[in-house]
Order: C-alpha cells, then sequence, then structure tokens
C-alpha cells in the first residue's frame, strides 16, 4: 500500500511516500499511523534528500492538514516578522505566500533573514494549480558547490544585512501590523530584541528593521555546509521589471529607504551581476514538478529551497512550520 523512492531518478529531490491501493482512497489518519511507525526511515530520508512528498493519502483540505502537522510536528510556529502576504487559516496553519500569480517567487529558504529560523516545512495542496504554479524544489548542499567559489567567499566574508522598511498602514510593501500580526508596538519591539533585530520607529508610522547575518551556514544535525540567505530574494532586483525600476525612480539617493534590500554586512552594495548568478544557479539545480490535490511535502528548511512558478486559475497551497 506504501511506495517510497525517488520523484525523478536524476534528481534527489525530493523522495516520495506514495499511498497505493485499488481500494480508492485510504482511511482517515493512514498517513499519521504510518510517520509515527516509520520515524527512523523518515528522518534518515529528510537528512539525505532533504524532502519529502507524501501522496495519494487524500490530505485535501485546510482541516485534515492541521490535524495531521498538529500529530507529527506539535509546537506549529507563527509566521511573525514576515517579508511577504499570507493569510492565516487557523493556529498554525497558512496561506503560502501571496504573490501576484503572473510572477516567479525566487528561490529562498523560509526566515533565512532571522536568527531564528523554521526547521522544517510544511506545503499542502488544497486546490491544484490550473496552470503552472509549481513549486521548484533545490539542495542549498548543491547551489553551495555550484556557485562561483569567488562569489561564496565575498559573501562568507561580508555576511549579508538585510534592512527593511514597513509602513504604518499606508504604502508600498508590507505593513508592520501585518508582518507581526499585531498593533502593539511593545510587543513588536520584544520580538525585535529577542531576534537580535535593530529597529526604529520613523516619524511616519513606520518602522525601520535591520539585522546581519551569516551567508552559508552548517546544518545544525549533519554539520554540512549549505548555502542559506535570502540576499538576492531582498534586494529589489528581484522584482520584476517594471516594478524594479520604479522603485528606483520613486527611491532614488535614498536606498535606505526601499521596502526592503539586501546589502554586505560592511554596508557597500551587492553586484546586481553576482545576485544573477546566485538566482540562475539556484533554479538550475531546482526539481519542477507539478503539484497533485493532496500532495503534502515536508521540507528540511536549511537543507533544500524553494520558490513558485507563475500560474493561471485556481490554486490553494497551504503552509505550516515547526521548529523541531
Amino acid at each position: 500500500m506504501i511506495k517510497t523512492g525517488p520523484l525523478d531518478p536524476e534528481h534527489s529531490v525530493p523522495f516520495v511516500v506514495e499511498y497505493v491501493s485499488d481500494n480508492g482512497r485510504p482511511e482517515s489518519g493512514v498517513l499519521t499511523a504510518w510517520y509515527q511507525e516509520n520515524l527512523d526511515f523518515i528522518e534518515q530520508k529528510l537528512l539525505e534528500h532533504g524532502a519529502i512528498l507524501f501522496r495519494g493519502f487524500d490530505i485535501n483540505t485546510p482541516a485534515s492538514f492541521a490535524r495531521l502537522t498538529r500529530s507529527i510536528a506539535p509546537g506549529l510556529l507563527d509566521c511573525l516578522d514576515d517579508n511577504g502576504p499570507r493569510t492565516k487559516i487557523t493556529s498554525g496553519i497558512y496561506t503560502s505566500t501571496e504573490y501576484p500569480a503572473e510572477y516567479q517567487l525566487s528561490m529562498h529558504s523560509e526566515y533565512a533573514y532571522s536568527h531564528k529560523f523554521p526547521s522544517r516545512l510544511y506545503f499542502c495542496c488544497v486546490v491544484e494549480p490550473g496552470k503552472g504554479g509549481e513549486t521548484p524544489l533545490a539542495d542549498n548542499r548543491k547551489i553551495l558547490k555550484k556557485l562561483d567559489p569567488r562569489i561564496v567567499d565575498e559573501f562568507r566574508t561580508k555576511r549579508i544585512k538585510y534592512l527593511r522598511n514597513l509602513h504604518g498602514g499606508n504604502g508600498f510593501g508590507l505593513s508592520w501590523q501585518a508582518a507581526f500580526q499585531t498593533t502593539d508596538k511593545s510587543a513588536v519591539e520584544a520580538y525585535c530584541r529577542d531576534m537580535s533585530i535593530d529597529y526604529e520607529w520613523k516619524a511616519d508610522g513606520g518602522l525601520r528593521l535591520e539585522n546581519t547575518f551569516d551567508s552559508v551556514i552548517a546544518h545544525p544535525r549533519t554539520g554540512e555546509e549549505v548555502w542559506f540567505n535570502q540576499a538576492p530574494q531582498f534586494h529589489p532586483s528581484d522584482y520584476p521589471t517594471d516594478i524594479y525600476e520604479s522603485l528606483l525612480n520613486s527611491y532614488r539617493s535614498k536606498e535606505d529607504e526601499l521596502p526592503q534590500t539586501s546589502l554586505f554586512g560592511d554596508n557597500t552594495q551587492i553586484e546586481i551581476g553576482k545576485l544573477k548568478h546566485i538566482r540562475e544557479t539556484m533554479f538550475k539545480e531546482a526539481t519542477v514538478n507539478p503539484w497533485c490535490q493532496g500532495d503534502v511535502v515536508m521540507l528540511d528548511n536549511v537543507l533544500v529551497c524553494h520558490g513558485r512558478m507563475p500560474f493561471s486559475g485556481p490554486r490553494k497551497i497551504l503552509l505550516a512550520m515547526t521548529g523541531n
């Protein structure tokens, strides 16, 4: 009834656990029971491949996804200090980033701009995309090896500074209220102190945030080095060309007021060509496979990065995160 193996023999990401039966849909709780009976196998495959696709288990509603994740990954995290819009469905369950359907979302590891990031992500396909809308997956270990060593050395040495200007309710990008899911400034300040984020309340009601982070880290369990940062995605050159050019015109000579950007840790600019090389290398390593309704993908957030392809028609992918 349960078949396992690589989804694509030419790519290590993802490993697949599939329910196969001639008797129709699986009974409720089959995946939870199998998961709990095979914990060592799952842990081994997750560290080896970085991502596991569970297919055919009929996890196709927010309620069934919530039941599954809460049973196998207690202590789901809230999406606080987000850098993209999403909707909270219920405690610990969110929509994936609600980026305009016509644009591609670049490869990234979730919260790589934070000193505390989720160790695992869980995605669930509730509504199969009409056309496109795949979630590319790529191994950060392989990406590190494929990048230009000179660029890697520079990013290692200088580190990455993430700069954000969240508006107070009116402006381009996210408001600080949406990013932190609160209107309580003291709660935001406490979070920033806990996360080692430098913050400043602005006269216009907005919030300026700065923090500096490594670009290459070691996996906490295996010790393997991985490419782990969001410098390419944070930089405004990641936006579609028309939006990027509009931002450059609007913020000319005041780049530190951009809604978000990335710099080297010594406050020098990152060359656009280097960011382009990184984005292209990350995507070249990606496996791009269509979603099927009921699919659940579990990622090791340090080992594997993800993105989103443009799409048309319906699409609903849910997200849950855990620190364990």
